[in-house]
């Protein structure tokens, strides 16, 4: 056994208010740690032990999105894009989203940033002028919803 992946972990929640050293794991790309959650039924806040993507896995689907280098491809369309990005964004949040959705903007907000430097390059008008630019990148996704599977499941809250 590899002494830095095994140790054994204290699942510190709200009814376990023990000090351990060792309070979360990484599994499968999840990292699992105390978190606070809604209990819907009581409509109360409360700690409990949970998944949510990991900041290696958030870290290497930032460089995924990097490496396609949308930003300098301004012989795309917005359509090319969304043909190719959207089954990779719609894995990620189908695998990753699942637990806890809200882990998931800093890549979503990532991407939008991305969409938002390849409008710079690629229109005229926008070039240096990024809050234009996000402003028209958030006026393509309010026309046109259904074009990236993010703005569909209504997380356009990760332009901020």
């Amino acid at each position: 056994m590899h002494p830095d992946k095994t140790k054994i972990v204290y699942c510190k929640d709200g009814s376990r208010k023990g000090k351990y050293p060792n309070t979360k794991f990484d599994f499968l790309g999840y990292t699992f740690r105390p978190r606070v959650v809604k209990n819907r039924k009581r409509n109360s806040l409360f700690v409990n032990f949970t998944p949510a993507v990991s900041a290696v896995a958030l870290k290497s689907m930032r460089q995924r999105t990097r490496e396609a280098r949308f930003g300098t491809r301004t012989y795309l369309s917005v359509a090319d894009i969304a043909r190719l990005h959207n089954p990779v964004l719609r894995g990620w949040l189908s695998y990753y989203g699942r637990f806890s959705p809200s882990a998931m903007y800093p890549v979503l907000r990532h991407f939008n940033r991305t969409l938002i430097a390849w409008a710079m390059r690629k229109y005229k008008r926008l070039k240096g002028q990024r809050t234009r630019a996000a402003r028209f990148v958030e006026g393509i996704a309010k026309r046109q919803p259904q074009l990236f599977v993010h703005w569909q499941r209504g997380m356009k809250g990760a332009f901020a």
